[in-house]
């Protein structure tokens, strides 16, 4: 499977946004996850992330300060939590709150199209 990639974060300007979701998608055939960061205000930040069978690298777990809501909008992931024996499978209409610090990973995404997700992340 392919590996995740950091978050590609925007200085003090807005990004150009697209006026719909699902607009401007990578290809499926794309090496790397991509974000797009589409409202930031003090304590919030929301996201677009359109994964093409990108996975959380082995051994590696998400430890965010932040909470997270996060909305699969298209595809399917696997989304493993530290405290949980089984990864979660997160399909279409499937949404999750990661409290801060809740130790997770992506155990798998579709690699027959893209999996759009909207993440917000929220201050504790």
């Amino acid at each position: 499977m392919k590996p995740l990639y950091k978050v590609r974060r925007f200085a003090n300007h807005r990004p150009i946004m697209p006026t719909n979701l699902f607009a401007d998608l990578p290809r499926s055939t794309a090496t790397a996850e991509t974000f797009l960061e589409l409202l930031q205000r003090p304590g919030l930040r929301i996201e677009r992330i359109v994964s093409a069978g990108q996975c959380s690298p082995p051994d590696f777990w998400y430890d965010q300060p932040e909470g997270e809501w996060v909305l699969v909008l298209q595809g399917e992931a696997g989304l493993r939590f530290a405290d949980e024996a089984a990864p979660r499978t997160l399909r279409a209409g499937d949404f999750v709150d990661i409290a801060p610090h809740r130790r997770h990973r992506v155990d798998w995404t579709a690699a027959d199209g893209p999996t759009v997700w909207l993440a917000i992340f929220y201050a504790a």
